[in-house]
């Protein structure tokens, strides 16, 4: 007997119980994102290149890997998403905060 068939028998049992929730909440579309991120330029460890930092995320990674995606297609550039940090090759800061800002984030150069 698998755990459906012992599922059934307890509901069967147990005519007061509802099947399942009257009403499913829905997740808003906003960001989940309440504290400020913060911007910044890297340059060490890198070749001499420079990459645009964003810390500060208190989203799932998988939410963090969405980010990552819509901000390197919009500027057009390449990055990765990684230790719960995006990374933006280049110096794109002022372009990241207008991106942010626009998909309703806070965030601030520093």
């Amino acid at each position: 007997m698998d755990w459906l068939d012992k599922l059934q028998q307890f509901r069967d049992m147990n005519p007061d119980l509802p099947e399942g929730p009257e009403t499913v909440e829905e997740t808003p579309q906003g960001p989940l994102q309440k504290a400020r991120l913060d911007i910044s330029v890297e340059r060490k460890g890198r070749a001499g290149k420079t990459a645009t930092l964003v810390t500060g995320w208190e989203i799932p990674d998988d939410s963090l890997l969405d980010v990552a995606a819509v901000l390197k297609k919009k500027l057009g550039t390449g990055g990765s998403a990684r230790g719960g940090d995006i990374l933006i090759q280049g110096d794109r800061r002022t372009d990241v905060l207008r991106c942010l800002t626009e998909m309703g984030y806070k965030a601030r150069i520093i």
